[in-house]
């Protein structure tokens, strides 16, 4: 047995794949799927603020996407929104101010539906929250989960919609959090009767140190079968991240801490 630590990647089969929007724009992103067998949940992750160093290689995605089609049987498909660069390249576009994501947010989702991957819930973090509220709750989706939701380009129709569906939302937010706390944010998602909000202690908005507790929750909701807390050792192959190759890519804040 071999700890899982911050930069481990365990098996999966991982595909490079083009996203292409309804206004003519090509994002790139990537697939990570159980090595041997069929996934039994999808996420799609839509990523935090670019212009504040979010992409599809923030840490805690990059983590779901190392570890959990080996974990837990979950397809992992992230992707860098219009002008966002990651170490996969860079979609194209600018960055719109959660206005033109709407496509890129359609896009991934209509992947993953034409690729038939299953039980497809949507992970946002930050900005990424306000995109899935604003344009996810779409009949190929099963759900949302929202991690740090700072409700900032959300409004109050777009939550209306969420209660209306009665599809699952659920918001995990940090004690600490520099934007919506959990008292607030349990105020402000009252709007969805049926939407769950869980405040994680000593956790702050960028998660780092909590990723492990991130993952733990999202498997819990999307994998119900799959036993949590997730394992921390690993048992067969296991190759390792450059972590280094981050570095220049994104702001201070978002740097990993080694566990």
């Amino acid at each position: 047995m071999t700890a899982i630590r911050a930069n481990s990647i365990l098996p999966a089969r991982r595909q490079d794949i083009e996203l292409h929007t309804a206004d003519g724009l090509k994002l790139v992103g990537e697939l990570a799927l159980p090595a041997d067998r069929d996934p039994v949940a999808t996420l799609i992750c839509l990523h935090p603020l670019p212009t504040h160093g979010g992409m599809m290689d923030s840490h805690v995605y990059r983590k779901a996407a190392w570890r959990l089609p080996a974990l837990a049987g979950i397809a992992v498909l992230r992707f860098n929104t219009r002008g966002t660069s990651s170490v996969r390249g860079t979609s194209e576009g600018a960055f719109d101010h959660a206005v033109g994501e709407r496509f890129d947010v359609a896009a991934a989702i209509e992947y993953a539906e034409f690729h038939e991957l299953p039980n497809r819930w949507l992970v946002g973090w930050s900005f990424g929250t306000d995109l899935a509220l604003r344009y996810g709750c779409d009949p190929a989706v099963s759900g949302a989960i929202l991690l740090s939701p700072p409700l900032r380009f959300s409004k109050p129709e777009d939550l209306a919609v969420w209660a209306e569906s009665g599809r699952p939302v659920t918001a995990l937010v940090p004690e600490h959090d520099d934007y919506l706390r959990p008292a607030e944010a349990a105020e402000r998602f009252a709007a969805i009767p049926h939407a769950e909000v869980v405040g994680v202690p000593g956790a702050k908005h960028l998660w780092v140190g909590d990723a492990e507790t991130v993952l733990d929750e999202i498997v819990r909701r999307v994998a119900p079968a799959v036993e949590v807390p997730l394992p921390k050792d690993w048992p067969g192959p296991m190759e390792y991240g450059d972590a280094s190759a981050y570095a220049d890519r994104t702001v201070a804040a978002f740097a990993d801490k080694p566990r």
